[in-house]
């Protein structure tokens, strides 16, 4: 399946509740599957989401707390399980590869997955693709954790007009960009002549946390950003000991660094009303802000445009 969406599988914090699975989040990238910080239970949310595990491409798990990773042997079995054919590259911080083996090996299954574990050991480029680089940085936590950010190069967008205009249609629009220029009847056609610039997206994917430089470059210009806002302004000195972020410091982040979409979760289970958490990040930032709730899609238009679809499934 192509498109790109965020699928929201869990928005709970320390400990679920009722309606809060442990984190869990699949972004959808065309023909990639992003699965970011695996919790409890992640392999059924995928089920309820109707996300089979062949859509899982990348394993990204940002730091070894329970919560953001104990979903992890689940997945790696049902990969196995389901024979899913395609490599599975798993991102995760260098420190925490004794936890990750230990996840990955957590009781006996028949292991036929390819799983490719590459830990990082730096900021800096995680992986590269001629479709996108995914990107990662140090956090401030309690532990060695790293946020994420996918970036798509800048291209070109064709305009339909512009090209029945000379003729162009089918495999021709192909070479014409490969090439930059296509003869047609005698004439070179350019590809700035049927086509304009188009500006590449970006993702970015923060959770544990205190305010650090590296949530403000995770955040810088990016289309849509994914941030915990694990407790409300009236807890800041609790959320600074705890290595985490206000729902009002997400707002101020997504403000600073002109976010198109932000999308608040990783919620703890002390605020029964969610609303505060929108009004909080609200007075900071007057953008696009989306409530994570489980289960929730979050569609990523190319045209830079989102829609919110909240499922059915209770």
């Amino acid at each position: 399946m192509t498109g790109r969406e965020l699928v929201v599988l869990g928005t709970a914090s320390q400990a679920p509740t009722r309606h809060r699975n442990h984190n869990g989040y699949l972004l959808r990238w065309d023909g990639d599957g992003f699965l970011f910080d695996p919790g409890e239970g992640t392999q059924r949310q995928l089920l309820l989401a109707g996300v089979a595990s062949s859509a899982i491409s990348r394993l990204c798990v940002t730091h070894f707390h329970g919560d953001h990773c104990l979903g992890v042997p689940g997945v790696v079995q049902r990969l196995s399980l389901d024979r899913v054919a395609h490599p599975v590259h798993a991102h995760f911080p260098a420190s925490g590869r004794p936890y990750f083996e230990r996840l990955r090996h957590a009781s006996v299954f028949r292991d036929v997955a390819d799983l490719r574990e590459e830990p990082i050991e730096r900021d800096g480029t995680v992986a590269v693709t001629a479709n996108w680089t995914l990107e990662a940085r140090r956090l401030d936590h309690g532990v060695e954790a790293f946020g994420y950010r996918l970036v798509e190069p800048n291209g070109r967008r064709f305009l339909p007009d512009r090209l029945a205009r000379y003729g162009i249609a089918g495999q021709d629009v192909g070479r014409l960009q490969r090439a930059g220029f296509l003869e047609v009847d005698g004439r070179t056609v350019g590809l700035e002549e049927v086509s304009v610039p188009r500006c590449g997206q970006r993702f970015a994917f923060v959770m544990d946390t205190r305010l650090c430089d590296a949530v403000y470059a995770l955040a810088d210009g990016v289309d849509m950003l994914v941030i915990e806002s694990t407790f409300l302004d009236e807890d800041a000195a609790l959320a600074a000991s705890y290595g985490h972020l206000t729902a009002r410091h997400a707002g101020a982040v997504a403000a600073a660094g002109g976010v198109r979409r932000l999308v608040l979760t990783h919620f703890s289970q002390r605020y029964p009303d969610p609303a505060r958490f929108h009004a909080e990040a609200a007075a900071e930032f007057d953008g696009e802000i989306v409530v994570a709730q489980d289960l929730m899609r979050v569609p990523v238009r190319h045209d830079g445009r989102s829609e919110l679809l909240v499922s059915a499934v209770g």
